[in-house]
């Protein structure tokens, strides 16, 4: 066989391997998404939102973000450049920067906001996932995250404008002060962020940071029930979204 005939048989077998791959791949993406078992009790809602009432949250409480990390298995590096949050707090002025004014009391620009992924409607993080790891469950609006399916590639991270997702750069396993069996652990080249406790609704439980909180300042619930506690705080008072400019439709709401 001569060389031209040779190359041009390795050419066609990596033209038609190329395309063999592309249906597989899509076939990967169009599995079925991962979900948690429901069982009898499992809390049932059309469109999960959260209520944050800023002038409860007490200064200094670590409560809602101790409960979180622990229930999830959230690594601590000890350091800002390692770090991973699920739920963190960040000054008024940060959170808020299209509210900030010359005339805003300096307490109130530092004033901490608790903050976490807002669980979008319009979420562009799932647009931007290459391998559908980052998902909206159709039956509650909530944005998921298959760990198994992420390759590390950070679109995510770098689409998401509220900063609510982390990157694994080291094992995080070694940095878990006591593992929770009942959620899985996360591997080096991961990203991860809040996911509403959606292990915990299916058992029929408030997310952790919500039960956590003494001060009753985090409200959990379906906006889609007109008879419910959010859909009403939501409905009758004033109420901030981050950066609704942007058109995500962030499903957490602060008054």
């Amino acid at each position: 066989m001569n060389r031209s005939r040779r190359n041009f048989l390795k050419l066609t077998g990596l033209s038609l391997l190329g395309l063999g791959v592309k249906p597989a791949w899509g076939a990967l993406a169009a599995k079925e998404s991962p979900q948690f078992v429901k069982g009898p009790e499992a809390l049932k809602g059309k469109r999960w939102a959260m209520v944050v009432e800023m002038s409860k949250c007490r200064e200094g409480c670590r409560d809602c973000l101790d409960a979180c990390h622990r229930v999830h298995n959230v690594p601590d590096f000890r350091n800002s450049k390692d770090e991973i949050k699920w739920i963190w707090k960040e000054a008024l002025k940060a959170v808020f920067p299209e509210q900030e004014h010359h005339y805003l009391e300096e307490s109130l620009k530092e004033k901490p906001i608790m903050v976490l992924c807002n669980h979008c409607d319009n979420p562009p993080c799932v647009r931007v996932c290459p391998t559908k790891a980052t998902f909206k469950r159709r039956e509650d609006g909530i944005v998921m995250m298959d760990y198994h399916r992420c390759i590390g590639c950070r679109f995510c991270v770098a689409g998401c404008p509220y900063g609510a997702r982390s990157m694994n750069f080291r094992d995080p396993r070694p940095f878990i002060k006591e593992v929770n069996p009942e959620f899985p652990t996360r591997t080096k080249g991961v990203v991860e962020k809040c996911n509403f406790c959606v292990e915990r609704l299916a058992q029929g439980l408030l997310p952790a940071c919500v039960e956590a909180c003494k001060e009753k300042a985090l409200i959990f619930g379906d906006l889609e029930n007109p008879q419910s506690r959010i859909r009403e705080m939501v409905q009758s008072r004033f109420a901030w979204r981050r950066k609704p400019e942007l058109g995500t439709h962030p499903q957490v709401y602060y008054l």
